[in-house]
């Protein structure tokens, strides 16, 4: 276990690098699209839901 630990953080200092303070902000405005896109469409399916389930259930009580 601890010779896993170490050859990670080797890794980590020889091998990842991380992306530029421009890259980092583009990559950060398009999760912030995708991420509003998600909750409008999720928002939507379940506004036609509630609205179906209304109506299937108003049918049936009336």
């Amino acid at each position: 276990m601890l010779t896993y630990i170490k050859e990670s953080i080797e890794e980590l200092r020889n091998s990842v690098t991380l992306p530029s303070k421009a890259e980092s902000s583009n990559l950060m405005v398009i999760v912030a699209v995708f991420s509003i896109l998600f909750a409008l469409a999720t928002w939507g399916v379940d506004t036609v839901f509630s609205k179906l389930i209304k109506l299937y259930f108003s049918d049936i009580l009336n």
